[in-house]
């Protein structure tokens, strides 16, 4: 038996992790949490959790500071389980034989699955990404002068690299939170990033943001 960490700060998200985990076996308890302090926390009265993560909204400044918290808490399990994950984090992430990744896409059973496995300590790695990666159909995509962001997703890049949430932003542009929710998926799409953090670098490297101003 043992205890699932639900480390993803959306509500509706983990309300669903939740009523999927409650009908697998062989789990203890389950613990939500909304960042990476409390995660931290939790670790230490739990350090043979499994941790179901949204990598990519989830604050982590890298995949490195993932990889620390890994090598602290060696006997964790984790479930990698986003929206948009990059090859080059797939690929580097997966070495871990104690990482599992599922897209929020997954059907229900495959998810079901997964989390099993990873209660048993077996990877599982969700079919679209086996896909991906023995099709090579997403590869790195190296900084051009021709920017893919528009206009309005650069000026949102902006406010990201700043620190604004969702919210701020939203207010600060008169919009909805879904719709500056779904206007950062694309930003990490398109630039094929898991986080602010990688999109901030590039932002910076790109120009889009003055190297002045921001500090990474």
């Amino acid at each position: 038996m043992r205890t699932i960490l639900l480390a993803d700060n959306q509500d509706i998200t983990r309300t669903g992790l939740l009523f999927i985990c409650q009908q697998v076996p062989h789990i203890r308890q389950i613990e939500e949490i909304k960042n990476k302090r409390a995660l931290l926390q939790k670790l230490t009265v739990f350090p043979h959790a499994v941790i179901i993560l949204d990598y990519s909204l989830f604050d982590l400044v890298s995949i490195e500071d993932l990889i620390i918290i890994q090598e602290r808490f060696p006997e964790t399990d984790w479930i990698l389980f986003s929206e948009t994950l990059s090859e080059v984090f797939i690929r580097r992430i997966i070495l871990n034989k104690k990482n599992s990744i599922i897209l929020k896409e997954s059907g229900l059973e495959e998810i079901e699955n997964g989390i099993f496995l990873s209660l048993k300590s077996e990877q599982f790695i969700c079919q679209q990404v086996k896909n991906l990666l023995e099709n090579g159909s997403c590869p790195t995509k190296a900084v051009s002068q021709s920017s893919p962001l528009t206009n309005t997703e650069k000026e949102i890049l902006k406010l990201i690299a700043s620190g604004k949430s969702n919210k701020e932003i939203a207010e600060e542009r008169f919009s909805s939170v879904h719709t500056i929710s779904t206007h950062r998926k694309n930003i990490f799409r398109k630039l094929d990033v898991n986080n602010a953090y990688e999109a901030t670098k590039y932002a910076l490297r790109a120009g889009i943001i003055d190297e002045a101003e921001y500090y990474i």
